[in-house]
């Protein structure tokens, strides 16, 4: 058995993480650390475990009782955590924050659409942000086969759990609910990885991302829509996305309009394209907490550990 920690396990994604491992069969969680909720029950926090994981909050994180460790701090933890804290040289380390997904100190970028033999070998993953995901899987066959040529304009939406568990003025219910407006347009942080990652398959790609992110007014779930002038015509694109996702478990091209219907609780990606004129329109849906964060986590996890890759993610969508 796998031996799993779990450090900032009080919060959304960690709950996630929790309520995926408990039901996985290779693995066993060795502990859940959490300081604002250390002694409590995890399914005190996590309510919905009630019944499934009898295991309590920790203050320490016993290191050396883990083969691998999920960071699910908040952004910045995780280097602040390894400066006070010593790795032991075997553990694997899994990272939720966006603290190494440019690849330093070590860490390859978990997504394993774009490099899953390079995550296999590796010991250290930074797992994607959840708006780069979802836009990557509907870019990255198009940079792959050298296609991007003119600007890519994003437009994306997200549930409130994407801006964590901790109340806001803009993620509490009253404001959120019936609710719909634009936040850091041109600038979002996961700009700089999509970047990264776009110019890994096509390093002559230079023209603009333009990406508006949406704040919706539910939980769960991130719709993205782009666009960009394409020279195929939509039956060879559709063929294109097809063969580059043909070997993944996951990430699929649906015939017909996607909804976040189909993906929340599940670990999937679905695509759907358009052609409109010279434009191609890929829509891209996820689970922003699952193929967005724990989910893709428990995915590298396996790869990792040479395991299936599905093992522990065959999830249902929760459609009614």
């Amino acid at each position: 058995m796998i031996k799993a920690g779990i450090i900032g396990a009080a919060g959304y994604t960690a709950g996630e993480l929790i309520r995926i491992l408990v039901n996985h069969p290779d693995v066993e969680i060795s502990f859940a650390q959490s300081s604002s909720s250390a002694g409590r029950k995890v399914w005190e926090v996590h309510s919905g475990l009630y019944g499934d994981c009898n295991l309590e909050f920790s203050a320490d994180a016993p290191l050396e009782s883990a083969d691998v460790v999920f960071l699910c701090g908040g952004h910045g933890k995780s280097s602040a955590y390894w400066a006070e804290n010593q790795r032991p040289e075997k553990l694997k380390v899994i990272d939720l924050a966006q603290d190494y997904r440019d690849e330093s100190e070590g860490y390859v970028y978990g997504l394993p659409e774009l490099q899953r033999e390079k995550i296999a070998g590796a010991q250290l993953i930074a797992n994607p942000g959840c708006f780069a995901t979802a836009i990557q899987l509907a870019l990255i066959p198009l940079a792959a086969g050298g296609l991007l040529k003119d600007r890519v304009d994003i437009t994306a939406i997200t549930g409130s759990t994407g801006a964590g568990v901790k109340p806001g003025a803009t993620t509490h219910f009253s404001w959120r609910n019936n609710n719909v407006s634009v936040y850091k347009a041109f600038e979002h942080q996961h700009l700089k990885e999509i970047g990264m990652n776009l110019h890994r398959l096509q390093p002559d790609f230079d023209g603009d991302l333009n990406f508006i992110p949406v704040r919706g007014d539910f939980a769960r779930g991130i719709l993205a829509s782009v666009h960009t002038r394409c020279e195929l015509n939509l039956e060879a694109a559709r063929e294109l996305y097809r063969e580059y996702y043909s070997g993944a478990p996951f990430t699929f091209l649906y015939d017909g309009n996607v909804d976040l219907k189909q993906v929340v609780n599940t670990n999937k990606c679905l695509l759907s394209l358009e052609k409109h004129g010279d434009y191609l329109m890929v829509n891209s849906v996820i689970d922003n907490l699952l193929k967005g964060a724990s989910g893709q986590a428990v995915q590298n996890m396996n790869l990792i550990f040479g395991l299936p890759e599905d093992r522990g993610l065959r999830l249902k969508a929760s459609a009614f």
